[in-house]
């Protein structure tokens, strides 16, 4: 029986993150570990609801309500069986996930505190490590059956372990030369430190998964041969297709990049400088792409944008703009606009911005200036109005309004465009919708039958929680398609969509 009167006697608290002048010296997690008290103390506010809303805000149906009273009770072994009952991954979501399942806790009513459902996510998750280590589960005997998932990050690694632990032969091609995704070279260090992402890799491999790296598929090894190799296949490849501004003017200037290409060559000289290798921040036709000493200019407002605010930090700008399109958004919830148990549009402040830096709200570039010798020295910019109309976002600058900020290094963090177009698409016989994202039937197969799609690939750029979600449902219906015994947990279908007012 929960504490009815935890919520009355505790305040929500988050352990304090690292001092600012020290973490951003390092690459280091910013949040350190929570005392047992706090957490103790956090997991006893959850009344466990007649009716748990964050099980509708999370798509995993995580069980937040069972194991935050196994929490409160110091059951910690059971508090970690609970947690991996439905989440492959909870050390991911607990340090990356934005946390949807917060803002449809009934404790957020009203302006509420709602739990801190991430923050003990992640010290259940630590403490499976603490505890023993991440195991290897029994597998069950093998069905004879082959299955090639295509791309390691969070969704395809998801389908990997569940398909395995049902006793398919599993086999994950990575294009990269290290396994995780985004997860390894588009997360900073700073938010997932990549020890977290060996671990489960080790697990996996412990459960009979065979991972290639280093394979193109469609390039180094067609559709047609790994067809004649496994019995199905499922795409996760991602939705990596940063979206552009090629119509602003000076877009082609030197300086001025796609926000993961300054992320991917940041995520690789922190690699290397664990393993000991000195290592440039470049992109891979040689062209530094490093912040040190430079005027930073950051175009969006999501988890990207501050991303690449945290490693221009570490890397020593000289100075940083963020810059967002829309108005700054309020404080609190706007029960009119975004009414609870659904997702609000607050202002959500990130670590990396009390780092330093400033941003700007409800502006957009007009041009990005160039020096004379065809590299970015500035952008000039122009407040705006923002509005709907028959579903298209209309722009207005206001006039009089224009200003030029410094600018040597200029990074698109605007969003995505879908899966990348690559030679696989054409090879397996599916094709991108106006989303840019892979449609799925009912049963998680494209329009090729056997091959299957989840995570962004199928979704467009979307959560991580998303991704395992989609991952594991996917695993669901391969291992239906394959005549497996018994079923495995699918927790969404294709069709399924975020909490939304109607």
């Amino acid at each position: 029986m929960p504490d009815p009167n935890g919520f009355l006697r505790y305040n929500r608290r988050l352990p304090a993150r690292r001092p600012v002048p020290v973490r951003i010296t390092d690459w280091r997690e910013v949040y350190p570990a929570a005392g047992a008290e706090l957490i103790r103390e956090q997991a006893t506010r959850c009344m466990d609801c007649g009716i748990p809303f964050c099980h509708e805000g999370c798509p995993l149906g995580n069980r937040i309500p069972d194991w935050n009273d196994l929490v409160r009770t110091g059951n910690w072994d059971a508090a970690v069986d609970s947690l991996h009952a439905t989440n492959n991954f909870p050390e991911f979501t607990g340090r990356l996930c934005p946390a949807p399942c917060e803002a449809a806790c009934v404790l957020g009513i009203g302006g509420g505190q709602p739990v801190t459902i991430k923050q003990v996510e992640v010290e259940i998750a630590d403490a499976a490590v603490a505890r023993g280590g991440l195991r290897p589960r029994p597998v069950a005997a093998p069905t004879g059956r082959s299955v090639a998932v295509v791309g390691s990050g969070p969704a395809g690694l998801a389908a990997a372990q569940q398909l395995a632990r049902a006793g398919h032969a599993v086999t994950v091609y990575e294009r990269d030369d290290a396994l995780g995704g985004l997860l390894r070279y588009g997360i900073p260090d700073f938010k997932l430190e990549k020890r977290h992402i060996d671990r489960r890799l080790a697990q996996l491999a412990a459960e009979g998964v065979q991972f290639r790296t280093g394979v193109n598929v469609g390039v180094d090894v067609t559709a047609e041969e790994l067809r004649a190799r496994h019995d199905a296949v499922l795409l996760a490849c991602g939705a990596l297709q940063g979206r552009d501004t090629p119509e602003t003017p000076g877009r082609e200037l030197r300086g001025v990049h796609q926000a993961m290409s300054h992320l991917v060559a940041a995520n690789r000289v922190v690699a290397a400088a664990g393993e000991g290798r000195p290592a440039l921040a470049v992109l891979p036709d040689g062209t530094p792409i490093d912040a040190a000493g430079k005027h930073v200019v950051i175009i969006g407002g999501g988890d990207t944008a501050a991303d690449c605010l945290g490693v221009a930090h570490r890397q020593g700008a000289a100075g940083v703009h963020q810059l967002d399109l829309y108005p700054e958004p309020p404080e609190t919830r706007d029960a009119a606009r975004d009414p609870w148990p659904t997702w609000p549009w607050v202002l959500r402040n990130y670590p990396a911005h009390e780092e330093g830096g400033a941003r700007v709200f409800a502006v957009a570039v007009q041009e990005f200036v160039d020096d004379g010798t065809g590299q970015v020295k500035g952008v000039r910019i122009a407040e705006v109005t923002v509005e709907k109309r028959d579903g298209r976002r209309i722009v207005t600058p206001l006039p009089g309004s224009e200003r030029e900020l410094p600018a040597d290094l200029v990074l698109l963090a605007i969003g995505f465009e879908g899966t990348e177009v690559q030679p696989l698409l054409a090879q397996f016989g599916v094709a991108r919708n106006a989303r840019g994202a892979v449609d799925a039937r009912p049963d998680w197969q494209t329009d090729a039958d056997g091959v299957f799609v989840a995570g962004d690939m199928h979704r467009g750029a979307s959560l991580i929680v998303w991704a395992i979600a989609e991952g594991r449902a996917a695993a669901a219906a391969i291992h239906s398609y394959l005549d497996g015994v018994g079923t495995l947990p699918a927790p969404v279908d294709p069709a399924r969509q975020p909490l939304a007012a109607r």
